[in-house]
């Protein structure tokens, strides 16, 4: 979306230097990174991000009303309830489309998610396209002053003033997690272990892990994991279940997953959210019901969604879960991306953090998807190019 700033990439860029990237990105930390990263960065001029910036305000003022939390109630199954949540989401993920209305480039909300996201892979990979490429100075991936800063506010949200070996990063085998390069990015700066739910020990309502052998006291736990996936693994042993009552922090309360998340969606009235409607509101389905995706509210990256909507798949629902779909008006992506073949498109994600000192989310990175297929994700853009995870570059 920078003119500029996309022909001095493309001018640089070969296969052998994307190659050469990702080798570097993979022996960073000795692990071969399992998702696709794109060849190249999205460059973010300052009009557009001005639309961005507006269209997340708008969100955000709904996120920040002091009666939210209690009309997002019904996002979660009381057998789902974590207890102790706190009175705020600590993270804010909102992943905005790259659309095109009467010649207008405009953002729309896609999802939203009250859940950390790639906090510290985005950093490094925004790091290493600066060192593969020329990357014009004027452009930046954070909204802090540097990645020092940058890490020092991440450790100030997910550690506070805890020992770091008493800070935990949970997940499920989170090192055959996608994210895992994100673990051990996260693992590096601020010294918390990525633990395995499974391997968590309850004693007296105090939990523990095994650290390099020694049992170790659990004061703080930074969430990574999904509810979804968790229910969903009938072969999972664990001594602790999320919704005991423990002695622990959290970094990302579970609950904040349900209150931000494809549920909120109807709540907000804006021009920059898409007509979303649930399911089992619906008397009669919209005559132009191909012109509508149908998402499983609680399900996580894509995972149930069905882009080319039937009457037959609606059918197939029984009556009492369809309060458990939405149906949302399909928007139309701008392909934007000059790649060397032709045009690409993108999906923006603004990351926030929400600390005790501040009012509401403060923004501090992004991550981008490019995507060639009718939608984001991997199963729409199989065995093609100049697709897959990125990071925006931003004019300030």
């Amino acid at each position: 979306m920078i003119a500029a700033a996309r022909q001095l990439f493309n001018k640089q860029f070969s296969e052998q230097k994307y190659r050469e990237f990702l080798k570097d990105l993979d022996q960073e930390f000795n692990y071969k990174i399992t998702f696709r990263v794109a060849e190249s960065p999205v460059f973010v001029g300052k009009e557009f991000k001005s639309k961005l910036l507006n269209a997340a305000d708008e969100i955000i003022k709904v996120i920040a009303q002091p009666n939210f939390k209690q009309r997002m109630q019904g996002a979660l199954p009381d057998s789902l309830r974590v207890p102790n949540e706190n009175e705020h989401t600590l993270f804010l993920a909102l992943d905005f489309a790259v659309c095109s209305e009467q010649g207008e480039l405009v953002p729309r909300l896609i999802e939203m998610q009250g859940f950390p996201s790639l906090f510290g892979y985005q950093d490094f990979l925004g790091n290493k396209f600066k060192q593969h490429y020329q990357i014009p100075e004027n452009l930046k991936f954070h909204f802090e002053s540097s990645s020092e800063e940058y890490w020092a506010r991440l450790q100030k949200a997910i550690v506070k003033d805890h020992n770091p070996e008493n800070v935990i990063l949970l997940e499920i085998d989170p090192m055959k997690q996608n994210t895992a390069i994100d673990f051990l990015i996260t693992q590096q700066h601020l010294g918390i272990e990525p633990v395995h739910i499974g391997d968590v020990i309850v004693r007296n309502r105090k939990l523990y892990y095994k650290r390099k052998g020694v049992e170790t006291p659990i004061h703080r736990i930074y969430n990574r994991v999904i509810f979804d996936e968790l229910l969903s693994r009938s072969d999972l042993k664990t001594n602790f279940h999320l919704t005991e009552d423990v002695d622990v922090e959290w970094a990302g309360h579970p609950n904040w997953f349900f209150y931000i998340s494809k549920y909120t969606m109807p709540f907000i009235k804006s021009s920059v959210v898409p007509e979303c409607k649930f399911l089992n509101e619906y008397s009669s389905l919209p005559e132009d019901l191909d012109q509508y995706v149908l998402k499983p509210l609680f399900s996580f990256s894509g995972s149930g969604i069905i882009f080319n909507v039937t009457e037959r798949d609606i059918l197939a629902i029984p009556v009492g879960e369809r309060k458990n779909f939405l149906l949302q008006r399909k928007v139309q992506y701008q392909p934007i991306i000059q790649a060397p073949d032709g045009l690409v498109k993108t999906e923006i994600r603004l990351l926030f953090l929400w600390d005790a000192s501040t009012a509401r989310p403060q923004l501090i990175t992004n991550l981008a998807r490019l995507s060639r297929g009718e939608m984001i994700g991997v199963k729409f853009n199989k065995d093609k190019t100049w697709v897959g995870g990125s990071v925006c570059f931003f004019e300030s």
